[in-house]
């Protein structure tokens, strides 16, 4: 039976994960609460009525035609049975997602939809397409009927700031006690029954639950093994529920988990550095749609306080989970930063959120490759662990 101590996160007494408390650490002095600073806004409310009206808007024969390149994606990830194979490699198609042209697809104009196609090597469009109407069976990619922009990222692989700190915040290193390192996202708590009295913290099945193959009450440490986190002096949580990937074909829509946590070794705060100082702040409680264009930031492990813009959304993406295995992801957000990377290996688990002053939760980051990043839509996320966010 769990036992019940003071918590700092507010009145109620959220209840302690059923294991022995590793031994204290040092307080943190008080946070200096600071805002990322705002280079960028986003203009209107990113409500889930505009990402149906926007999809909506999309010409139906754009639409089939990516149905018809997801249809192949599940191909190649199911007939394999999970296991990346030569045929992926072959078809150079790893996501299809829906974006908004620049001037440089034929048949759309700057602004219109247009099929945005992520290939594992670069190719012209021309190449492209005539590999999509062979494989895809389509002879509308051939005819340049359907706008298509094609974006090199590689093999989409699932991601992976490093210090320890308590109370631990979103942002930092965390990670189940047998993988390398990922991102602590955010706090979360249940929806019902017993759930509702646990604080527990958000990531990916990939960063808390070893990709299905960790047990319930494991052991989650901060910082993640990599950067030095073991357990049990550095555990902050235990593993509480894991939304399972699905490898040998079908769809997944999230990436996944979350650990119960010890109240007093997490805060709801997330965090950055700044002039070598660690910067607080918080984002909204109310989660936004991602539409093409809405400008995003997160916080993570390798790339810290970034920036970028939703580029594309209904990604259907061939995620690469090591080992062989190649899970298929569907309605999915697509993300890239104006410059460099908006994320890299390690920042997986990172909550994604609206680049201006409500900071509204969109995302979590859980892929990403040639400098797009790919995210679950976080309301996809708190319905499938059936959790609300706690901020």
């Amino acid at each position: 039976m769990a036992t019940k101590r003071p918590s700092s996160q507010s009145s109620q007494d959220f209840e302690y994960p059923p294991a022995p408390a590793p031994a204290a650490g040092s307080s943190s002095s008080d946070p200096v609460y600071e805002a990322p600073d705002e280079q960028l806004s986003a203009s209107g409310e990113a409500v889930e009525a505009e990402a149906t009206a926007f999809l909506g808007s999309v010409d139906e024969g754009l639409l089939a035609a990516k149905q018809a390149i997801e249809q192949l994606l599940g191909r190649l990830a199911g007939d394999a049975g999970g296991i990346q194979s030569q045929d992926a490699l072959d078809a150079n198609v790893v996501g299809v997602g829906i974006g908004v042209g620049d001037g440089s697809s034929p048949g759309a104009l700057p602004g219109d939809p247009v099929l945005e196609v992520y290939t594992i090597e670069p190719e012209a469009a021309a190449e492209t397409r005539a590999r999509l109407a062979s494989a895809a069976g389509l002879q509308a990619f051939s005819a340049d009927e359907v706008p298509i922009k094609t974006v090199c990222t590689g093999i989409i692989d699932a991601s992976q700031h490093r210090m320890r700190l308590r109370p631990s915040p979103g942002g930092i290193s965390i990670g189940h006690l047998r993988i390398t390192a990922g991102t602590q996202g955010c706090l979360v708590r249940g929806r019902s029954g017993v759930r509702v009295n646990r604080l527990m913290v958000l990531s990916n099945n990939h960063v808390l639950a070893n990709s299905n193959a960790a047990a319930i009450g494991d052991a989650i440490v901060q910082p993640g093994p990599y950067d030095g986190g073991r357990a049990p002096a550095d555990q902050v949580a235990v593993l509480e529920r894991f939304v399972p990937i699905h490898f040998a074909g079908g769809n997944n829509l999230v990436d996944a988990a979350t650990g119960w946590a010890w109240p007093d070794r997490v805060r709801r705060e997330l965090m950055y550095l700044s002039g070598g100082a660690v910067r607080y702040f918080r984002v909204g409680g109310t989660p936004v749609a991602a539409v093409p264009g809405l400008a995003v930031g997160k916080t993570g492990r390798t790339t810290q306080l970034t920036s970028g813009r939703v580029v594309a959304v209904g990604v259907t993406i061939n995620v690469n989970f090591g080992g062989g295995r190649v899970a298929r992801f569907v309605n999915q957000i697509a993300v890239r930063a104006a410059s460099g990377n908006f994320s890299q290996g390690g920042d997986s688990g990172s909550l994604i959120w609206t680049w201006d002053a409500r900071r509204a939760p969109v995302g979590l980051l859980f892929a990403g490759g040639g400098g797009t990043t790919f995210a679950n839509r976080i309301t996809d996320v708190l319905a499938a662990l059936d959790v609300n966010l706690v901020t």
